[in-house]
C-alpha cells in the first residue's frame, strides 16, 4: 500500500462486515485484534447503522499467534450463546489469522458440533489481498447459499431486493423508494432486502420469491446462485430518474408476465414531473447557453456514476463532465477508475459545473456537503428517512440539489 492522503480503497473484510452488520436476530464474531471490531462499530454507526447484527471480537496477544490459541473464540461463542440466543452466529478473520493461516473453517465445524441449535457461518477475506467489492459479492454469495431453507413460490407475486448494503450513501432511503414503487406497480409483497433491511427469517424465506432485484453488481453472484437452486428470475440496475425507473418497472413487468400498474406509473410521473416544472426552463436556457454549469462530475460507486449520469444527461439535457468509479476492478473506457492521485488532480482543475461525490472529497475540494453521493465523511447519518436518490423521488431530490447547487454559485 502506497502513501496517501486520504482513505485506502476498504478491505474485504470491511465489505463483508457492512454487508452482514445490518442482519437481525445474528451475531458476528471476529476472530481478531480488539481495536478492529471498536472502530468499525463506530464508523457503522455513523452511517445509521445500530443494534442490529450484534458485533463482538475475542481479542488475540502475542501468544495466541505465536502459539495458534483458540481458546478466546471458543468462550467468546459460549457468551454470545448464553446472553443473545442468536440463531445465526458469523466468523469474521481480521488481518492477522488470515495471514498466519488459521483455518477458521476448521473452528467454525468444531464449535458447530458443540452448539447444534444455531448456525455457524464463516467468512474469509480478512487479508489485504482483496478489496471491498469482493468481499460485498463473497458475503452476499455465502449468505443465500448458507441460510435459505427449502421453500416453495409464494401464492402472490413477491420479490427481493439484493445487493443494500451499508457501504452505500444512503442506503437505507433508497431501499425504501425501491420498495415503495414496485409495490405500488405491482402489489407485490416484499420478502427480503438484502441486507440493509432484513433479519434471518426473511433470509430464509428468500427463495419463495418470484423476482429478485439487484441493485448492485456485487449482488448477481447471489442472484445467479438463486436463479439455478430455485429458478427465479433476476433483473441487475438501478432505477434512477421518471423515465428510467418507468422502464425498469415495465422490464419488471414483462420478466414476470404481468403488467405493472399504469394508473400508479403514470401518477408518480406526473407528481414527479410537476415538482420539476418551475426549473425545467432553467435547466434547458443552462443546456444551451451555459453548458458548464450543466456538466455532470461525478465520482462514486461504478453503479451510482452510471444511474445518476444517465438521469441527468438523458431526461435533463445535462452533459457528462469528469466522471470516474471509486474501485480499479470496476473501471471501464467510459467510467475509468482514479486513484487518488488521479482524482485529486482532476478535481483541482474543476471550477464549473455540478460536482458529487464522497464527503471527503467535496469537503476537501471546498465544495457543498450537499452534493454527497458516497463515503467517507466525518458526518453522522441517523436519519433513514432522507430522500432518496434512486426512483420517482429520487430524481426530484437530485433535481432540487443540481437546481440549487447553480443557484449557490452564481
Amino acid at each position: 500500500m502506497g502513501l496517501l492522503r486520504f482513505k485506502p480503497i476498504p478491505s474485504g473484510r470491511m465489505g463483508t462486515l457492512w454487508t452482514l452488520s445490518t442482519i437481525k436476530n445474528a451475531a458476528l464474531v471476529e476472530f481478531g485484534c480488539m481495536g478492529h471490531m471498536l472502530y468499525s462499530g463506530v464508523t457503522l454507526k455513523h452511517g445509521g447503522v445500530n443494534d442490529l447484527c450484534r458485533l463482538y471480537s475475542t481479542h488475540i496477544d502475542e501468544t495466541d499467534i505465536a502459539l495458534g490459541g483458540t481458546d478466546r473464540l471458543e468462550h467468546t461463542v459460549a457468551g454470545v450463546i448464553k446472553n443473545d440466543s442468536p440463531k445465526v452466529i458469523f466468523f469474521l478473520p481480521s488481518a492477522v489469522p488470515e495471514v498466519i493461516g488459521t483455518d477458521l473453517r476448521a473452528l467454525c465445524d468444531e464449535l458447530q458440533q458443540e452448539h447444534p441449535e444455531v448456525k455457524m457461518i464463516p467468512f474469509g477475506q480478512g487479508g489485504f489481498n482483496v478489496y471491498q467489492h469482493e468481499g460485498i459479492k463473497n458475503a452476499l454469495l455465502t449468505l443465500v447459499k448458507s441460510i435459505p431453507a427449502e421453500t416453495e413460490r409464494t401464492p402472490e407475486p413477491s420479490f427481493n431486493i439484493i445487493g443494500s448494503c451499508a457501504d452505500l450513501f444512503r442506503f437505507q432511503a433508497d431501499a425504501q423508494e425501491t420498495v415503495r414503487v414496485v409495490e405500488g406497480a405491482f402489489g407485490m409483497k416484499t420478502l427480503c432486502v438484502l441486507t440493509s433491511d432484513t433479519c434471518v427469517e426473511d433470509i430464509e424465506r428468500i427463495g419463495s420469491a418470484h423476482i429478485n432485484l439487484v441493485i448492485r453488481r456485487e449482488g448477481e453472484a447471489a442472484a445467479k446462485y438463486l436463479q439455478r437452486k430455485y429458478g427465479t428470475p433476476y433483473i441487475l440496475h438501478r432505477p434512477y430518474g421518471i423515465d428510467g425507473t418507468a422502464e425498469w418497472l415495465e422490464r419488471i413487468g414483462r420478466m414476470l408476465g404481468i403488467s405493472p400498474a399504469k394508473e400508479f406509473i403514470e401518477a408518480e410521473k406526473s407528481i414527479a414531473r410537476k415538482r420539476l416544472e418551475p426549473v425545467m426552463p432553467h435547466f434547458r436556457h443552462m443546456a444551451r447557453a451555459h453548458q458548464e454549469d450543466v456538466t455532470l462530475h461525478l465520482g462514486a460507486h461504478a453503479d451510482v456514476v452510471g444511474g445518476i449520469l444517465s438521469f441527468g444527461c438523458r431526461e435533463l439535457g445535462f452533459h457528462k463532465g469528469i466522471c470516474w468509479c471509486d474501485n480499479p476492478d470496476m473501471g471501464t473506457d467510459e467510467l475509468p477508475y482514479y486513484s487518488e492521485e488521479k482524482w485529486i488532480s482532476a478535481v483541482e482543475g474543476l471550477k464549473d459545473g455540478l460536482f458529487m461525490s464522497s464527503g471527503e472529497i467535496l469537503e476537501w475540494s471546498g465544495r457543498s456537503l450537499s452534493m454527497q453521493i458516497s463515503y467517507p465523511d466525518r458526518l453522522w447519518h441517523l436519519h433513514p428517512f432522507e430522500p432518496p436518490f434512486m426512483g420517482f423521488r429520487g430524481a426530484v431530490n437530485l433535481a432540487n440539489l443540481w437546481i440549487n447547487c447553480n443557484i449557490e454559485r452564481w
